[in-house]
């Protein structure tokens, strides 16, 4: 569990946009029922939570939730990790094991990052979802279990499975009901809610007491993009908490859009090199094409021609790496302060955020990212 969800008390997931209001009621309807349920969308927009809300809402909610990182269980561990093993199957097999599948019995499997699984190991996983029987490396003894499936990815399976990268027959096993989590560009008007909850909370974690954020700084935050999504706001918060001062925050959505800083992804000890070898090219053409679009003043034809690329292949790529559909945020070239993000800012609209954050009740509830 993220450090954002430790401590966190249970509910809905934070937020009063439309979007956010989408999801929880649809959390509410698939948890009526046992069916396979698919969550999708980008990295760090909450897909572990809401599959952990999911669990809280059904029948289940009093038996295990067990989360399976799929990218981090090596080819080789895959089967006994999964289904487990009897004594004696492999070198250093000294006594009998379960697997997840039969630990998460009654309760709820998380598959998360799907899609990164090889096609050998989709054809071993669907074995075991078709009838929902396991059999440990080394047995022969077919074991039932009874279980509530959910699966989450960032990629788009359908392209996968147009590609080959994916088996169709597994995709359509897992893609009963489907969940899209918004991305946080999609719910700014939640931004103001979630960065009170987070400062709050590691304001307690951390025996800090940050000033209040003011009204300037929280229309900033509101017209940025969030290419990190909720993860990258938790980020921000802790950043605020523990170095104080609103130019600590600028300074990183200034620095985040420039196409010349580095890649700054922790290495996870955890993942294959193939996995974080494809992240970091993935992040690695997302700073290209930003820094294009900026060359280009955000003129999405010109930077495609820039590129070598079509307009249609560039609005896909846009769209893929997250960033938005047209320029939202301007980072300047120098240091931008408080005070200029105040003169550009009307006392109306300062006066209309200061009582939606001030009046608006801010509830504690649990958030994060997978």
């Amino acid at each position: 569990m993220r450090e954002g969800q430790r401590g966190a008390i249970s509910g809905d997931l934070l937020g009063q946009s439309p979007a956010i209001l989408r999801i929880n009621e649809q959390l509410q309807k698939a948890a009526l029922t046992d069916v396979p349920v698919l969550i999708t969308g980008e990295s760090g927009t909450g897909k572990e939570l809401a599959a952990r809300r999911l669990h809280e809402l059904s029948r289940r909610s009093r038996h295990p939730f067990l989360k399976v990182n799929c990218p981090a269980i090596p080819d080789q561990l895959f089967e006994s990790e999964l289904f487990g093993y009897e004594s004696g199957a492999f070198t250093n097999a000294r006594e009998s094991k379960a697997g997840k599948f039969e630990l998460a019995h009654g309760g709820t499997l998380f598959l998360d990052e799907i899609g990164e699984l090889e096609t050998g190991l989709q054809a071993k996983l669907l074995h075991a979802l078709q009838d929902f029987q396991v059999v440990r490396l080394g047995g022969v003894t077919e074991r039932t279990v009874d279980i509530r499936l959910i699966c989450a990815t960032n990629r788009r399976l359908e392209v996968e499975v147009s590609r080959g990268g994916f088996r169709s027959d597994l995709f359509y096993r897992i893609n009963v009901l489907r969940i899209e989590m918004p991305p946080l560009r999609e719910r700014l008007s939640d931004v103001p809610v979630l960065m009170d909850h987070f400062i709050r909370f590691y304001s307690e974690r951390f025996g800090e007491r940050p000033a209040p954020m003011s009204p300037s700084l929280l229309r900033l935050l509101e017209s940025y993009h969030w290419p990190g999504n909720i993860r990258q706001l938790e980020n921000l918060a802790k950043r605020y908490v523990v170095l104080g001062g609103e130019e600590n925050v600028v300074s990183v959505l200034e620095t985040s859009d420039e196409p010349g800083a580095p890649i700054c992804e922790a290495i996870d000890l955890t993942l294959p090199l193939r996995i974080q070898t494809k992240r970091a090219l993935q992040q690695l053409e997302r700073r290209i094409i930003l820094g294009v679009l900026q060359a280009n003043k955000w003129n999405r034809r010109k930077a495609a021609r820039s590129l070598g690329i079509s307009y249609r292949a560039l609005l896909y790529k846009i769209k893929d790496a997250g960033l938005p559909p047209v320029r939202t945020f301007k980072p300047r070239a120098n240091n931008l302060t408080i005070h200029d993000v105040e003169e550009a800012s009307t006392s109306t609209a300062a006066c209309d955020l200061q009582g939606k954050v001030s009046g608006g009740g801010l509830q504690d509830q649990r958030v994060s990212a997978s």
